[in-house]
């Protein structure tokens, strides 16, 4: 298991990987996302409170999980960077740190819309709807600060640490509807099930995998141009481009 582990530190080696699976993803991600918006804007049907303004769920729910994922996987990546000295994993931080933003920000756009028929206003200082807020700094944190040092290597470390202590937002984002008092509504999805009518909730999964997908496929896309940025000079990239 440990070689298999170490083995995807080869530059090389990652970046075959990336290639190979990144048509399936495209596939997958284009397949889920069509089945996903018909299920949810065409069969499913309107909510008994929110008639058809309930939809944007299919954008917003997707986009606010895959904000925490992003930053979990992140803080795995430079977990691994940090002990096992990988330096993909520190690669794989920052091809990731983008996508990551992207979608909070469309969760924190989609919430607003939704919001505003919903309280009446597009934005309050929610715990939830706050430290959202914070998760898209502690990104563009990330990416500012790995980016700053002129040696790779001291910027891949600052900004490790920057996102080990900036994931501690992630759990405070997850229990803040049950912490505080707030006006954001719990969880639509959890482990003991969903109230949600399957007619709904189908689409809203299917949703989930296109968007899980769609992020797989970016980041192996961005991976590919960072491992070529941070190997240029090597040999196998001189190859590659003779080829």
């Amino acid at each position: 298991m440990f070689t298999w582990f170490h083995k995807l530190g080869s530059p090389p080696l990652l970046y075959r990987l990336a290639t190979r699976v990144s048509p399936w993803f495209m596939a997958l991600t284009l397949i889920l996302i069509v089945a996903g918006l018909v299920g949810g804007l065409v069969l499913a049907p309107p909510d008994y409170q929110q008639g058809d303004g309930f939809r944007i769920i299919y954008v917003h729910v997707p986009s606010a999980i895959l904000s925490l994922m992003v930053f979990a996987l992140m803080a795995g990546a430079s977990a691994v960077g940090l002990i096992w000295r990988l330096r993909m994993a520190h690669a794989v931080t920052i091809a990731a740190a983008p996508i990551g933003a992207a979608f909070t920000f469309l969760a924190l756009v989609t919430g607003s819309l939704w919001g505003k028929p919903m309280w009446g206003t597009y934005w309050v200082w929610d715990a939830r709807l706050t430290s959202e807020l914070v998760l898209l700094f502690l990104y563009f944190g990330a990416i500012a600060i790995i980016r700053a040092f002129s040696d790779q290597r001291t910027g891949d470390r600052a900004g490790a640490v920057f996102v080990l202590v900036g994931a501690v937002d992630l759990p405070i984002i997850h229990y803040s509807v049950q912490w505080w008092a707030t006006l954001h509504q719990g969880a639509t999805l959890k482990l003991s099930g969903s109230n949600m009518p399957t007619s709904m909730l189908w689409p809203l999964l299917t949703m989930m995998a296109a968007f899980t997908c769609y992020f797989i496929w970016l980041l192996v896309l961005r991976l590919r141009a960072e491992i070529l940025r941070r190997e240029w000079r090597a040999s196998w990239v001189e190859r590659l481009s003779a080829e």
